[in-house]
């Protein structure tokens, strides 16, 4: 059987992406798979025991460097600091920070909730003793004038 007109005509529009040719089937998109979570507090929990169990610093070494440089350049430009002392230095904030977090949950826990607040900080510190350095200078310029 020869070829004839109308099948050549038939042949280009399967090409072309008309209506004539082959018929594509739909497929369905396939369905993601939801990310597995953990439960509320259980990764939370995982990673209190795992820094407790750790023994190495909480804040980056550096980051911690630039403030204590910052900080030191306002009293004199020239302080020059051994790694040792900036260890020191690290190690007693941080232990000073976990005691007084460690206050603060007991402050919230005291008051019936489990999420810290700004309140709760100014309790603890407040029993502690310590004062705010804003409460310093209101103390400061009540007694003395020129303050």
């Amino acid at each position: 059987m020869g070829r004839t007109k109308n099948m050549a005509k038939q042949g280009k529009k399967g090409k072309r992406g008309g209506k004539g040719g082959k018929k594509r089937s739909k497929v369905a998109p396939k369905k993601e798979r939801k990310k597995m979570r953990w439960r509320p507090g259980t990764v939370t929990l995982r990673r209190i025991r795992k820094y407790q169990k750790s023994t190495k610093t909480l804040v980056q070494r550096l980051p911690f460097q630039r403030v204590v440089r910052e900080i030191a350049r306002g009293y004199n430009s020239d302080v020059r600091f051994q790694a040792s002392s900036l260890l020191a230095l690290q190690e007693a904030t941080e232990a000073y920070v976990v005691g007084l977090f460690e206050d603060v949950n007991l402050c919230a826990i005291h008051a019936g909730r489990v999420t810290i607040m700004s309140k709760d900080m100014h309790l603890a510190r407040r029993i502690r003793g310590e004062t705010l350095m804003s409460e310093y200078h209101d103390l400061m310029a009540k007694w003395d004038p020129r303050y």
